[in-house]
């Protein structure tokens, strides 16, 4: 199954995230299929930057996402 989840990056106690399209079976920072769209949760408002246009389009193909990612994707009106 593909599901679009958040891949952790930044340094120790720094983190931001992207937004990835991967397999369910591939690990949280491990392979992706697609990079859709950024979250830095430390800046002031929240950063979210996401490509609606792909995001509905694995959406639509199928694709799952994890409830944290679907309420960032409604915030930042992708779907």
């Amino acid at each position: 199954m593909v599901k679009i989840r958040l891949r952790r990056m930044g340094a120790k106690k720094n983190p931001y995230y992207r937004i990835v399209v991967s397999d369910s079976h591939s690990p949280r920072d491990g392979r992706f299929i697609e990079e859709i769209g950024l979250y830095d949760p430390l800046k002031n408002p929240a950063e979210i930057k996401v490509d609606a246009e792909r995001a509905q389009y694995w959406v639509k193909n199928g694709a799952q996402p994890t409830d944290t990612v679907k309420r960032l994707l409604k915030t930042a009106g992708a779907i």
